[in-house]
């Protein structure tokens, strides 16, 4: 699996942290995100991310702010993105079996690194689970095509 990932400055160390175990689980990763702890603007790497899996370039992504709700908030004004922030592994893996978030965030404030693989593994390990689900991706959909 392709998955892109993505940071601001409060969340650098962890991305680090995030992207050596995607590797380590057979993943292939791409660092969208900033390198360095210098002030930036979550908005930028939240719809870089979005876009690329809007376009296919991954099967999903990961995005870290301090929290992961602003980061989450700018990748969901991409048309078909679905980024749900998580703070527990649960979480994680039903955002994937029930929304088929395409985008999995959280926060470097609010989560530690191993919480953090935890939920990663999880959410990548869920599968989407269909049925009544999909109708209601698809009702999330039409909300959006109504734009």
């Amino acid at each position: 699996m392709k998955i892109i990932i993505g940071n601001d400055h409060a969340a650098t160390d962890l991305k680090w942290e995030i992207l050596e175990y995607v590797k380590e689980l057979g993943h292939e990763v791409e660092n969208y995100g900033t390198d360095t702890k210098d002030s930036c603007n979550y908005p930028d790497y939240g719809e870089k991310v979005a876009r690329a899996v809007a376009e296919g370039k991954a099967d999903c992504g990961i995005l870290i702010c301090g929290t992961g709700v602003g980061i989450s908030i700018a990748a969901n004004k991409v048309k078909g993105i679905r980024a749900a922030v998580c703070s527990d592994t649960a979480t994680a893996r039903l955002v994937k079996q029930h929304n088929n978030a395409n985008i999995l965030a959280f926060g470097a404030r609010i989560v530690g690194g191993e919480l953090a693989k935890d939920m990663v593994k999880a959410y990548l390990e869920a599968e989407f689970m269909g049925g009544r689900h999909a109708e209601r991706i698809q009702m999330i959909a039409d909300i959006e095509n109504r734009q």
